[in-house]
């Protein structure tokens, strides 16, 4: 991971690749720079400058974009540091807005916000430096899957790629026609044209807009679970393949670590993790954490099929607020060849900063807190990207965005969270004090919902798992009980409590503790399967069910709770992530301890 060493607004990384240098045609009108202030520049405006027009300044080629025109004047946002530059000054339009080249190469990379390769340029990236690094030019296996004559639509399949996952190159979605020539199979870089569809070439890499979503076919219904490997989740919050999720939490709550192990154990195809506005520590422990990964799927690393777009808290503005965009752009990507993409931003709050910071200085009115008016609408925008579809080569894939958010002090009124929780399927809120008492993942059950959960319970049933909503229904009731009776305990203690109330702080303890609550350092218990998670769940219902039927019958509460219950509360890490004997192994033990407390 580079080091990032200037102050915020100097760090910057090398020239665009999409832009070609070239010399700027001579004349009186030649566009030029009338004033700088910070990473606001001021040019004069030639006729064919359009908004979020792509624009390069100075001798430097600093990337810049058009963000405002009042006449002869155009207003460039300038995605890196604009010390140097001065008026008069050449400014060279490009003529098209920003964007990005999509390539298979993309997997394993690490990115800046503008997907410009990080990889080996240094401790420190230099504004309007030459590009000293390339990006990974590798080789990919191709084999054709149309002939030559054939006629085709945009997005039809051309060819498959061999790599960790299927990828496929695909007719541009803006081309359509005839094929007349097709490469053979065999080994190819990315940049090389594999086919001639109606007169133009079509390679593996292709350039796209990053603020403009890619088209598809249709959207689809999301109904099918996104299986994320953390219990707290899964069991009881779920999420949808191309659903949206939003991970509001304080300073010291585990929202990275959370993000991080759904990056490293959910079942989608490919994860873009967008590190926006993050210290760079630990954007450098998800890289390095990463790059050690082995793929539960493809027995390689899990960063081979993982793009990281790293945009830490002292890179430039603008550079931060396209690096959203840039993320959503590679999710389409990947999702139109029929793959399902988790999309994760780390954190959108800091995004919604840089959009702050932009309003402010374009001299906008701001609204709450500083923010501009138009906060709920860029937050609605993003989330939209999510969607599970049909693509326009006929094939399903999908994006899930799952979106993180810091709000200050906790305070979950402010703008972000505020707005972010209206556009949202899932909510998993995490809990300061269940942090601070080291229960990890830290959601709370109480200030969470999923809006997927009663579609995703007959999911689970045409699944073959008929008992799924029975049992998220008994565990949200029985903590919710628990939950209930943790202040009347206080007040009083619990050895005033009726002995059935007494049994239901118990189970609370067992539920957190047993089948909620897990270890994401232990090999065992990092990731869980579906079929672990519902064999943890029903043994804890097992054991409550017989400590009530054993108070109903008479026996003492306190010789219930003096059971030892150990064995039940270790079977997640005694149990492998997809084994259940052992917790059948464990129910029965603690069962058999009851029979002989009775």
């Amino acid at each position: 991971m580079t080091t990032v060493g200037p102050p915020s607004d100097s760090l910057e990384g090398p020239t665009l690749p999409q832009i070609t240098p070239g010399t700027p045609p001579d004349g009186a009108d030649r566009p030029r720079i009338l004033r700088v202030a910070g990473p606001l520049v001021e040019i004069t405006c030639p006729p064919t400058v359009a908004m979020h027009d792509l624009v390069v300044l100075g001798a430097a080629r600093l990337p810049g974009e058009v963000v405002a025109i009042h006449g002869d004047t155009a207003t460039i946002e300038a995605y890196e540091y604009t010390g140097g530059l001065a008026p008069g000054h050449p400014a060279e339009p490009q003529g098209r807005p920003l964007s990005v080249q999509l390539a298979p190469d993309l997997l394993g990379g690490v990115f800046d916000g503008l997907l410009r390769p990080l990889a080996g340029i240094g401790d420190f990236l230099t504004a309007g430096g030459p590009t000293t690094v390339e990006p990974d030019r590798r080789t990919w296996s191709f084999t054709p899957r149309v002939a030559e004559g054939a006629t085709v639509a945009a997005g039809a399949v051309l060819g498959e790629i061999g790599a960790g996952v299927q990828l496929r190159v695909l007719v541009p979605p803006n081309l359509s026609g005839e094929v007349t020539w097709v490469a053979a199979a065999g080994d190819h870089p990315s940049d090389i044209a594999l086919a001639v569809v109606d007169g133009q070439e079509v390679c593996m890499e292709q350039s796209w807009p990053v603020r403009r979503p890619r088209p598809v076919a249709r959207r689809l219904p999301a109904d099918v679970p996104l299986n994320t490997g953390q219990r707290a989740v899964d069991l009881l919050f779920p999420v949808a393949r191309g659903s949206t999720v939003a991970v509001p939490g304080g300073f010291g709550t585990g929202k990275t670590m959370l993000l991080q192990q759904i990056a490293k154990w959910c079942d989608a195809d490919v994860i873009v993790y967008v590190g926006c506005g993050e210290r760079g520590n630990e954007m450098a422990d998800v890289i390095e954490e990463l790059a050690e990964l082995t793929d539960p799927r493809t027995g390689g690393r899990l960063a081979e099929r993982t793009v990281t777009i790293a945009n830490t808290s002292n890179m430039p503005m603008m550079a931060r607020e396209a690096g959203v965009h840039t993320g959503a752009t590679v999710a389409e990507y990947f999702r139109d060849m029929g793959l399902g993409v988790v999309l994760i931003a780390d954190s959108t709050s800091r995004w919604a900063e840089a959009l702050r910071e932009f309003a402010s200085r374009m001299g906008e009115l701001p609204a709450e807190e500083g923010y501009p008016a138009g906060l709920a609408s860029q937050l609605a925008a993003f989330y939209e990207r999510a969607a599970a579809v049909r693509t326009l080569g006929g094939v399903t894939g999908s994006v899930t965005v799952i979106g993180a958010v810091s709000p200050p002090g906790g305070d979950r009124t402010e703008p972000v969270t505020a707005h972010t929780e209206r556009f949202v399927r899932c909510l998993w809120s995490l809990d300061r004090d269940l942090a601070y008492a080291r229960h990890y993942p830290a959601v709370s059950w109480s200030e969470s919902f999923s809006r997927d959960a009663a579609t995703l319970a007959t999911a689970h049933a045409r699944a073959g798992d008929v008992g799924w909503a029975e049992r998220r229904g008994r565990v949200a009731r029985q903590l919710a009980e628990a939950d209930r009776l943790a202040d009347l305990v206080e007040l009083v203690g619990i050895t005033a409590l009726p002995p059935r109330e007494r049994i239901s702080v118990l189970a609370g303890r067992l539920l957190r503790e047993a089948a909620i609550q897990q270890n994401a350092l232990s090999p065992e218990d990092a990731y869980c399967a579906p079929q672990k998670t519902a064999a943890l769940v029903e043994a804890v219902l097992a054991v409550i069910d017989r400590c009530l039927e054993l108070v109903d019958s008479g026996i003492p509460a306190d010789v219930v709770e003096g059971v030892d219950f150990t064995p039940l509360l270790r079977a997640r890490e005694t149990a492998g992530p997809a084994e259940t004997a052992p917790v059948a192994v464990a129910r029965d033990t603690v069962l058999a301890r009851l029979e002989e407390a009775e």
